[in-house]
């Protein structure tokens, strides 16, 4: 099988050609292929297949084989795919995931895609939408925030014994944003999947550990599940700038810093529409026998 390894700040996949190669089993190929050890090494497999609605699908597995809906930094690889391989030739596509088709803006240089602008949406604030299911054992209360409804905004919520403030947002994939003195000094592997697999997310949860700087810079850790840390993640960035916005602590257009890279986030009030903007990479292509 023929492949890419790409990256957006990090957070890496290896992307197929669907138009061009079959995998038989997306999801066992996905979690071979993602294996730092005896693998390509990858948060996960991304094949990009035709679409009846859009220029293209992107269709996702995460290291584990699970499926996933939307990644804000695949989507933007896969962009970079399809323009610089000559399938598509706009600087303005159209992607169908399963969270829906987003809208892509290019940046070009040389012919080649440098940075990518991506419609995400609206961002879903609505509990049982995103989905949680609060229970009163483990905190994390619902308010009310006018105009905004029903949400989970800096709730206390109790994780393996342990008392954490959380707001929760779906972008296509559910997240729990937390803020924390200092991401970085976190033992991540021991705390995330207590988020990740906590039994009031149904379907499990990303989990972004955030430091607010200032009014327009925000740090970011993040707990993908299903990949487990990652350098990046294009949704969680996106949920990350929801949830400070509404907390009142940051402008509406902020500056993510994640590990692997920077993500502009802006949250178009009028339009209720979430906009990231940032690069997309190659690494390098290659062949493997599943």
């Amino acid at each position: 099988m023929k492949f890419t390894k790409m990256h957006g700040c990090g957070n890496d996949y290896v992307y197929v050609n669907g138009f061009e190669e079959t995998v038989q089993d997306p999801e066992k190929a996905a979690v071979f292929i993602s294996d730092r050890h005896f693998g390509v090494g990858s948060d996960g497999l991304i094949i990009i297949r035709p679409s009846r609605t859009a220029d293209c699908f992107m269709d996702m597995y995460n290291a584990d084989g699970s499926r996933g809906k939307m990644c804000g930094n695949g989507i933007r690889c896969v962009a970079k795919y399809v323009y610089d391989h000559g399938m598509v030739q706009k600087e303005r596509m159209t992607v169908e995931t399963l969270s829906g088709v987003k809208t892509l803006d290019l940046h070009v240089k040389d012919g080649k895609v440098e940075t990518v602008r991506v419609d995400m949406g609206s961002p879903v604030l609505e509990p049982e939408k995103i989905p949680v299911r609060p229970r009163e054992a483990d905190g994390c209360l619902i308010s009310e925030k006018k105009p905004y409804g029903r949400v989970i905004l800096d709730a206390p919520m109790n994780v393996n014994g342990q008392s954490w403030p959380v707001t929760c947002v779906s972008m296509g994939n559910p997240h729990c944003v937390t803020r924390v003195r200092d991401p970085y000094g976190l033992d991540l592997p021991a705390i995330g999947p207590h988020f990740e697999h906590h039994p009031i997310f149904p379907e499990g949860v990303n989990t972004e550990f955030i430091h607010v700087d200032d009014r327009e810079n925000v740090r970011m850790r993040v707990w993908e599940r299903g990949s487990g840390e990652t350098w990046a993640c294009g949704t969680g960035a996106c949920a990350v700038g929801v949830a400070c916005i509404l907390n009142g602590w940051t402008d509406r257009k902020v500056l993510v810093h994640l590990r692997g890279g920077d993500l502009l986030v802006e949250w178009d009030e009028e339009k209720n529409t979430v906009f990231m903007t940032g690069p997309a990479v190659t690494v390098f292509e290659g062949e493997i026998r599943l």
